[in-house]
């Protein structure tokens, strides 16, 4: 997918203003934040200054400080520290779904409005924001910025993302986890259509990151209509396969894909990774605001 497209208007992400993203086990960074600690203490007495960043609240500026030196610096207290955020996103030709109709359902622009979204949020809380766009082929990056004042630069380049050939999970996620400089909450957006994903998360984890999975599948995936003598082919790897569908092999397509999703959401809850499987007929913004406060990634 090529075609660019607009993420959505900016003054979608007002619905968003008192949110947080949420890590059990925060990791503390080079430079203080806003973010509050999951750390034992209930202390709000002064524990440092920072510099002022295009976007931070201007209730946080220490306006005597600014009226002696001409610069504004943000006010910390105790318990108060930055977290690093990365999303990853799988950018294989099997989330270009669908090709046709609702493109409000198409599995990487909308999983691209939740990256967003949930960026905001994380910009906005002054945490150091990482987006990667995972293929063989070559991935793409954005980052690591902090600051609510890269918001329109973030949907621009997002806007700019596209899919393309395969995305081996196992190999993107280990090699992901071997180079990143800073671990932290780490965001998957993925429709798992991969040959394996566990060590790769396992990989992630091991390298001390805090995950979490969002798999979005489109309507036509979860309950297919069509019948009859088929060839379908895989849009990844091109390989064709000829098929009979009717009424008892969709029935076993479903306990297939009942089977699959309740697989990875094993594993994920054995190793402490939220999982949240979707379909994109969901209205993204009700991801954020209800389901990932619900698992407890959003408050």
């Amino acid at each position: 997918m090529s075609t660019p497209f607009r993420i959505f208007d900016p003054g979608t992400l007002r619905k968003f203003e008192n949110l947080t993203l949420v890590a059990n086990q925060v990791r503390a960074g080079a430079m203080k934040g806003e973010r509050r600690s999951t750390k034992r203490g209930t202390s709000i007495e002064f524990a440092d200054y920072r510099d002022y960043v295009k976007g931070d609240d201007l209730r946080r500026v220490d306006w005597n400080i600014y009226a002696r030196l001409e610069r504004p610096f943000i006010k910390l207290l105790e318990e108060e520290e930055d977290l690093a955020v990365h999303f990853l996103i799988d950018a294989s030709s099997s989330m270009d779904w669908p090709r046709q109709g609702e493109r409000a359902q198409h599995k990487f622009i909308w999983s691209l409005r939740v990256l967003a979204g949930l960026a905001y949020l994380s910009l906005s809380t002054g945490d150091l924001v990482q987006v990667t766009a995972l293929r063989q082929s070559g991935n793409q990056r954005w980052g690591p910025h902090r600051g609510r004042g890269y918001t329109m630069r973030l949907l621009q380049h997002l806007e700019k993302f596209y899919t393309r050939g395969e995305t081996i999970l196992d190999v993107s996620l280990r090699d992901y986890a071997l180079r990143a400089r800073r671990p932290g909450l780490c965001i998957l957006f993925s429709d798992m259509m991969s040959p394996d994903y566990r060590d790769g998360l396992t990989a992630l984890q091991s390298r001390g990151f805090e995950v979490a999975l969002i798999q979005p599948l489109a309507p036509d995936e979860v309950n297919p209509e069509i019948t009859g003598d088929l060839r379908l082919i895989d849009v990844e790897t091109g390989v064709p396969q000829e098929v009979t569908i009717d009424v008892p092999m969709l029935e076993l397509y479903q306990q297939r894909l009942t089977a699959w999703r309740e697989e990875i959401g094993d594993f994920c809850l054995k190793r402490g990774i939220h999982y949240v499987t979707v379909e994109t007929s969901m209205p993204w913004e009700e991801l954020i605001l209800f389901e990932l406060r619900r698992l407890g990634v959003v408050r």
